[in-house]
């Protein structure tokens, strides 16, 4: 993977969710943290919002962004783990019109360096809605950081060769 340097970065629109039953803006550390990463990649956050472990209500708050064009993707932390709370996956996949499942994939690899065989509890998953990028990890700032710096900052920038995600953003909505 290289850098094509003949390119302007393209900030793009991002929104952020945290799914948590106990977090609030004041003591949430991986919804802060994401923010702070797409900052400093150069992308604009345009709403950051924190919702409960409940299905209906991360699948309201990630379909309003959905079908609101100003907004490019969608990033939640939270949710994805295996107890019983634990819906996001469930809430985001029946939106989706196409699954990333190499995201998951490699972002269990990626995970596996540092938390070993632990990583088989995550559910991390991302897709495409209505041409926006969904990604949705873990609740720690840890796999949040791990997601970014691994997987998600590179394709979310379209210097990013050989391919990436952003310059597919003008097809998405092909049919």
């Amino acid at each position: 993977m290289s850098m094509d340097s003949e390119k302007h970065f393209i900030p793009l629109n991002i929104a952020i969710l945290v799914v948590s039953d106990t977090r609030t803006e004041q003591d949430d550390v991986s919804g802060k943290a994401l923010v702070e990463l797409a900052i400093l990649a150069g992308h604009r956050v345009i709403e950051k919002a924190i919702v409960p472990d409940n299905i209906y209500q991360i699948r309201a708050a990630v379909s309003n962004w959905v079908v609101d064009d100003g907004v490019n993707v969608i990033i939640s932390t939270g949710g994805t783990g295996v107890t019983g709370r634990d819906g996001t996956p469930e809430a985001v996949l029946p939106l989706l019109d196409k699954v990333l499942d190499g995201f998951g994939e490699t972002f269990r690899m990626l995970s596996y360096q540092d938390i070993k065989t632990s990583t088989i509890q995550s559910r991390a998953i991302a897709g495409v809605a209505n041409g926006t990028y969904i990604f949705c990890l873990p609740g720690s700032s840890g796999a949040c950081r791990t997601a970014w710096d691994g997987l998600i900052k590179d394709q979310l920038d379209h210097r990013t060769r050989p391919c990436n995600l952003v310059q597919l953003m003008p097809r998405l909505k092909e049919r």
